[in-house]
């Protein structure tokens, strides 16, 4: 077993507590097992972490299983993606697996709690059975098919099965307690009839199994020890064991172990609700760098490692509770800030023109790849006459504590020369277009023989050598921390402002040779993901610090 201090969480506690007195035989095994009817979002990240890390740690094994028991929404796309993000997040499933692979035993099972007057075929509308379930302090009425004979039952399930009656016309219930206190027992239904065509099985099927019929039967099958679900299913956890009580199983009965699912502020985690932004075309697609699916915070930028890293440290809880998307963000930071490599653009360029710079003459600096990595090495810079500097890095007249350049202020030009700005040009609009300066030639590094000190360091791009570039710089999706609180709907709460495409970017020469989806740090702005599709398009995946705790402190709303 791994010794990982992160791993001492009450999941792990449970596990060794079992190994402790040889249930299982002191074997570990668990399953991811996602319906794959969307891409898989951030919230799937705790439970990948748990289900693969568990195993990881208890030298097990753990498989991924789709759970695809509803041929109206699933797609094989879904399935491609579920595992490519998987592989992507760094974990390798020992099988891939479908609940779909079981539908033969899963029936067979079906008849056999029929056989035993533990199930009855149910003709009554979904709105009928509904009602008849009552509530929490309200009595469960039986169904007036409840008490069918075996024989009957099992000839209108074959029938089912064979596609005689129209969808919705019956469903096969198992026979529990109408007045069970818990809800989930209450003749819980096993089959509904679906004339669809299943992604895997075709036309072969015109039944489908529920969730909760599938779940632990497949577990079962497969030689799950330990089924790990999200706190939600807390209820379900004594029909899981009903089932499994009631069925010859090939293997010990798994045991299923709930904790919370991963909720964060500003995020909304609904896979109905992150589809609508995609049919809607509020987002550009599941891999929209604004969204929270797996696949377009890896377009984003952010890190495999430190998303497992995250899920990890925050361990397992039976508690639910939002997570602030900063935490998970300041891990994305320290994780890039080792590997990023530095470099220069600059998102709205300002023209800077040294007007003592000798015509037609380009330096060329060292400047580190790296500073917390010094394996990284040097590149070279190239520095003209002309360059380019933020609009925001000048201030004809400027505000307190503005130490940026200004007229008649000097500054440090990074890693290459110390300069003073001397005028501005502006064009008809009174826009300052362009500014112009002195450079000190005995500066050369950024420091001064005599020693004067300037209290600003500035970037830059030199005109000649540039490429210019598209920058996507991301706000929050949502504005609300817990998006819908106000008004139950959190698509209420989007953010009509969260992404601003700047497309006169001037970036580094060394950018254009930026691998796709590579992560580089642009100097004093954040870091940035170059896109896996277009070139010389980048996305921000963080900035440097915490920006959005320090506007909400001063908006007095954090």
């Amino acid at each position: 077993m791994t010794a990982d201090p992160a791993a001492n969480d009450f999941i792990h506690d449970i596990v060794r507590r079992d190994n402790e007195q040889g249930r299982f035989g002191g074997r570990v095994q668990t399953r991811f097992p996602p319906e794959p009817n969307g891409y898989l979002h951030i919230g799937h990240a705790k439970a990948i972490v748990v289900d693969f890390g568990l195993a990881e740690d208890f030298d097990g094994i753990c498989n991924l299983r789709l759970d695809d028991t509803n041929p109206d929404t699933e797609e094989t796309e879904y399935v491609d993606s579920i595992i490519d993000d998987i592989e992507w997040l760094g974990y390798t499933p020992a099988n891939v697996l479908h609940a779909s692979d079981y539908f033969d035993q899963l029936y067979a099972w079906a008849e056999y709690l029929v056989e035993q007057g533990k199930a009855y075929v149910d003709d009554s509308d979904i709105e009928t059975i509904s009602a008849q379930r009552g509530g929490f302090g309200k009595p469960g009425i039986e169904s007036e098919y409840r008490n069918r004979s075996v024989e009957e039952n099992l000839d209108l399930l074959r029938r089912m099965r064979a596609g005689e009656f129209p969808d919705g016309s019956r469903v096969l219930r198992a026979k529990i307690d109408m007045q069970h206190e818990n809800m989930q027992l209450r003749d819980p239904v096993m089959y509904r009839i679906r004339h669809a065509d299943h992604h895997r099985t075709g036309d072969t099927w015109d039944i489908y199994p529920t969730y909760d019929w599938a779940h632990g039967q497949s577990d079962a099958i497969e030689g799950v020890t330990h089924s790990i679900c999200t706190l939600e299913f807390d209820t379900h956890r004594a029909l899981y064991d009903w089932y499994l009580e009631q069925l010859p199983l090939p293997s010990d009965q798994p045991k299923q172990i709930e904790f919370a699912r991963l909720e964060f502020t500003h995020t909304v985690t609904s896979k109905r609700r992150l589809k609508k932004l995609v049919d809607d075309g509020v987002v550009d697609g599941w891999d929209d760098p604004r969204m929270p699916t797996l696949r377009a915070l890896r377009r984003r930028g952010y890190p495999a490692a430190a998303i497992r890293a995250f899920c990890r440290e925050i361990g397992t809880t039976r508690t639910n509770s939002r997570q602030s998307i900063e935490a998970l963000e300041s891990y994305v930071r320290r994780d890039l800030n080792a590997t990023a490599q530095r470099r220069m653009a600059v998102l709205k360029p300002l023209k800077l023109v040294l007007t003592n710079w000798p015509e037609g003459q380009v330096d060329h600096f060292e400047v580190a790849n790296n500073p917390e990595n010094p394996a990284d090495g040097v590149r070279e810079v190239a520095f003209s006459g002309e360059l380019w500097i933020e609009a925001d890095d000048f201030a004809e007249v400027p505000p307190p504590k503005f130490f940026r350049l200004s007229p008649g202020r000097e500054v440090r030009l990074r890693g290459a020369y110390l300069i003073t700005a001397t005028d501005v040009v502006k064009d008809a609009d009174g826009t300052v277009v362009q500014v112009n300066a002195t450079y000190d030639p005995a500066s050369r590094g950024g420091n001064a023989p005599d020693g004067r000190k300037v209290k600003s360091t500035m970037h830059w791009v030199s005109a000649a050598h540039a490429v210019n570039g598209t920058v996507a710089l991301y706000d929050r999706l949502f504005t609300a921390s817990a998006p819908g609180e106000r008004t139950g709907e959190p698509l209420d709460d989007l953010n009509p402002h969260s992404r601003e495409l700047l497309t006169d970017c001037r970036l580094e020469a060394a950018l254009a040779e930026t691998e796709p989806g590579a992560v580089v740090q642009f100097e004093r702005l954040g870091y940035f993901a170059h896109d896996d599709r277009q070139p010389l398009l980048f996305h921000r995946a963080v900035g440097l610090r915490d920006e959005w705790a320090a506007i909400q402190k001063r908006q007095g709303t954090r």
